[in-house]
């Protein structure tokens, strides 16, 4: 069950897609946890499906890539850097399996050397890039989209 500081990151997380990234209303993904640096989104079908009824394949990107992103801009919040400033500037995903149901969206903290690696660049030149990953899953558990992506901070 999610603490009241996890609640208050979701819905902080939340406010931010709907005022900064509208796209996120059209394809009605939700902020579900954010939990010992994982953050999990919910992707539902219908909003998303293609004419196969499974999800489609860009929506499956968008939700990766917001993954992602949210997961920076949250990890960022509780290191004390307030800044919105987080671009992709590449990214790269597979499509293993058909999502044919809702999808969870999952990202998780990248290993602890990259993450202090990445902040000292960024105090140091104002600027930093990492590497994140996210998963869109099945609804048994597997892997629909895998998906890692270079985001850029900068001030």
């Amino acid at each position: 069950m999610p603490n009241a500081s996890n609640r208050n990151a979701c819905e902080h997380l939340a406010q931010v897609f709907a005022t900064d990234i509208p796209l996120t209303a059209a394809l009605a993904v939700t902020v579900r946890d954010w939990h010992n640096q994982r953050l999990e989104l919910q992707l539902p079908l219908h909003e998303n499906r293609n004419h196969q009824d499974t999800m489609f394949g860009g929506s499956l990107y968008c939700a990766a890539v917001l993954a992602c992103w949210g997961w920076l801009h949250l990890r960022l919040r509780e290191a004390g850097i307030d800044s919105t400033h987080i671009v992709v500037q590449a990214g790269h995903i597979d499509y293993p399996l058909p999502v044919l149901e809702n999808a969870a969206v999952v990202c998780e903290a990248p290993d602890a050397s990259v993450w202090t690696r990445f902040i000292k660049m960024y105090q140091r030149h104002g600027k930093a890039r990492i590497s994140l990953t996210s998963r869109v899953l099945t609804h048994d558990g597997q892997d629909g989209a895998c998906f890692t992506g270079q985001f850029v901070l900068h001030r």
